[in-house]
């Protein structure tokens, strides 16, 4: 059975993609820093008939994510999907806002630590094996300020602009190894759209496994076209 392991997972968009692959016969890994968060997003899956476990693991502690990653592949199958969304939830240190002329090396740092860094380190104990095996899809959800200059996040679009460009190369990169990439921005306030009607564009992004990135606007999700034309 294959495996989806998303990093950031989150009672929002991260669970309703776990139920939408769930539901099309992938086991589930759940990584975030809450335990017991995730202990409610593991019942809330097995009570819809969805395999899913736990990995606690904290995006800023470099090492807990790689532990995390050798747990999933102690106990599953292969991860087939790594679907990488992390947004921080309540204070962590030095994850600051900064507009453009506050922007400094001390407030930049911590959200490449957790957005670049991040993504690096999960991608890295998932692609040899996808490489190897010749398929596999990564995807990268970052919201607006990835692609839209938004001045009160001077120091968050760095990095997230940062994770897009590296990316959209991997895409290039591994056009030839049967692996995808792509960057998946949401340009909407978290609040503006039911994460279940969000998520199953990822599946649909992931079928056709076509294009370095799908912007996921309100206009995107509330079009009348089909899905499959993302």
């Amino acid at each position: 059975m294959p495996t989806i392991a998303i990093v950031g997972a989150g009672p929002g968009l991260g669970l309703s993609i776990a139920r939408v692959f769930g539901a099309e016969g992938f086991e589930v890994a759940l990584i975030a820093r809450r335990e017991s968060t995730l202990a409610e997003m593991v019942a809330s899956l097995s009570a819809a008939d969805i395999t899913a476990a736990a990995y606690p693991a904290d995006i800023l502690d470099r090492p807990s994510l790689v532990r995390a990653f050798k747990d999933i592949a102690a106990n599953h199958d292969p991860v087939e999907v790594l679907e990488f969304s992390p947004a921080p939830r309540g204070p962590q240190p030095g994850m600051v806002l900064a507009g453009p002329l506050e922007v400094s090396v001390a407030n930049v740092q911590p959200h490449l630590d957790f957005y670049v860094h991040g993504a690096i380190t999960a991608t890295g104990q998932v692609l040899p094996d996808m490489i190897e095996r010749g398929s596999g899809t990564l995807l990268f959800t970052t919201g607006p300020c990835s692609v839209s200059p938004t001045p009160a996040m001077g120091n968050v679009g760095i990095a997230c602009a940062a994770l897009r460009n590296w990316v959209l190369n991997l895409h290039d990169a591994l056009a030839d190894k049967g692996v995808y990439a792509a960057h998946v921005p949401l340009s909407f306030a978290p609040d503006d759209t039911d994460p279940a009607t969000i998520a199953p564009h990822y599946w649909q992004i992931h079928e056709r496994g076509e294009g370095p990135e799908h912007v996921l606007s309100p206009e995107t999700l509330h079009t009348r076209r089909n899905p499959s034309s993302l």
